[in-house]
């Protein structure tokens, strides 16, 4: 067996960013850096020691980030929000430059970053396919003769001619994920998109791209918080945290290195002011958290937390949500508090909450806990989020009564209570 073909090598990748300031500073800076790096020599404008920690007000979204992709191979890349998967693919597609490091591609890249992105919103689905086929250096005749495959994997035939502004969320991924697997390109990047497409389209991409990879050796570079859909289409998983890569290799030990990083389960949770402030208003912190009883328990039991939190700006009327997630990140299900009330800037604050978990079959489940604000018409802004905040096990659920195993992969994650006979048993014999 010949030695396999690398098609994209990274080397000590970094990216910085700087909270709250778009660019470094002047144009003169900008060049002096750039132009600085291009010769291999120290950033004039970089601080001593800012290159092995970062100032205040500065962070890595991605450090010391190094691996090879060989041509064929269908990746999966895997990690909590703000793990640094959506940097590393735009930095791939060379949509932002690194910080520091180096990568080497070898191919043309299609990449599916953001809904929409790629596309002119004036021009229409048919317009987008061959200025998507110029950006990739194909011809007029090489799109034509793609186009009408394109065209029918997208399931767009009838607003084609249509201008993309008017298109729906789910009309966009069709539509550019059939443009992405059809172009004349030899590396995907696909990051999260088709989550907003239909269940029966998301396994038709899946196909595809397992076929791209088999038949045609493209590779495959793909980002998702669905675990069934790494095991399905990946024969590589990275798994990312902090910005750091903690895995790299078999799937299978892939989620499970995941998993296990997302939340520990245990008594008490003390949170790091930081962790809550991604796509939130910030006016209030969750501090910490902690279980009343044993966090494996049985469904009858019920599951009670004491969280406490700190509110920094006024707050009107703040409630409490909260979503259960199973081992394999899928949501199971949500439920929201009442009003806690209105609340003063610098409060320190704590509530207790129970959940009936009755219906949740014997497993393991992480929760992400949010501090909501209603703002009418079905609107509200979050004002503090802890994608995993705690983690707990039901060791008995309802089911057991009947001495039989509950299979939540056949059945579900959700124990419905019994089925009420409305009629008496009566035998239909002779009738």
């Amino acid at each position: 067996m010949g030695e396999r073909e690398v098609v994209i090598r990274v080397r000590q990748l970094a990216k910085e960013y700087q909270l709250g300031v778009i660019g470094r500073g002047t144009l003169q800076r900008e060049f002096q850096s750039w132009w600085a790096k291009k010769r291999g020599k120290e950033d004039p404008n970089e601080k001593i020691g800012q290159s092995h920690r970062p100032e205040e007000g500065h962070f890595y979204a991605l450090e010391d980030i190094s691996f090879d992709v060989y041509k064929g191979e269908r990746i999966g890349v895997i990690g909590a929000n703000g793990a640094g998967k959506s940097t590393l693919f735009k930095l791939l597609a060379r949509v932002t430059a690194p910080t520091k490091g180096a990568i080497g591609i070898k191919g043309r890249i299609s990449s599916m970053l953001e809904v929409g992105t790629g596309f002119h919103a004036e021009l229409t689905g048919r317009e987008n396919i061959y200025l998507n086929g110029a950006i990739l250096g194909m011809k007029r005749g090489e799109v034509d003769e793609k186009i009408e495959d394109i065209i029918a994997f997208s399931e767009c035939e009838t607003f084609i001619d249509t201008p993309v502004k008017r298109y729906s969320s789910g009309m966009y991924v069709k539509l550019a994920f059939a443009v992405a697997a059809h172009l004349n390109s030899e590396i995907l990047l696909m990051d999260e998109v088709l989550a907003v497409g239909d269940m029966k389209f998301q396994k038709k991409c899946l196909e595809k791209m397992t076929e791209l990879s088999e038949d045609e050796q493209k590779t495959i570079l793909y980002v998702s918080h669905n675990m069934e859909t790494i095991r399905s289409l990946c024969d590589r998983c990275i798994v990312l945290d902090s910005g750091k890569i903690i895995f790299d290799g078999d799937p299978e030990k892939a989620i499970a290195v995941y998993l296990g990083s997302v939340v520990q389960m245990k008594q008490h949770y003390t949170y790091n002011e930081k962790l809550d402030l991604r796509k939130t208003s910030g006016k209030l912190r969750f501090c910490a958290l902690d279980f009343k009883g044993n966090p494996a328990f049985a469904a009858a039991e019920g599951l009670t937390v004491c969280i406490r939190y700190q509110v920094k700006e006024k707050i009107e009327d703040l409630h409490i949500r909260l979503t259960i997630h199973n081992q394999e990140q899928q949501v199971i299900g949500t439920s929201v508090s009442e009003s806690l009330g209105a609340f003063k800037k610098d409060s320190q604050k704590q509530v207790h909450l129970r959940l009936d978990t009755k219906m949740l079959a014997k497993g393991v489940y992480t929760a992400e806990l949010v501090a909501v604000e209603p703002l009418g018409e079905g609107r509200q802004i979050r004002h503090a989020w802890l994608e995993h905040a705690f983690a707990f096990e039901i060791i008995e659920d309802a089911f057991t009564q009947y001495r039989l195993n509950w299979p939540v992969k056949q059945w579900g994650y959700t124990v419905y209570p019994d089925l009420e006979v409305l009629d008496d048993a009566v035998s239909t014999k002779g009738v």
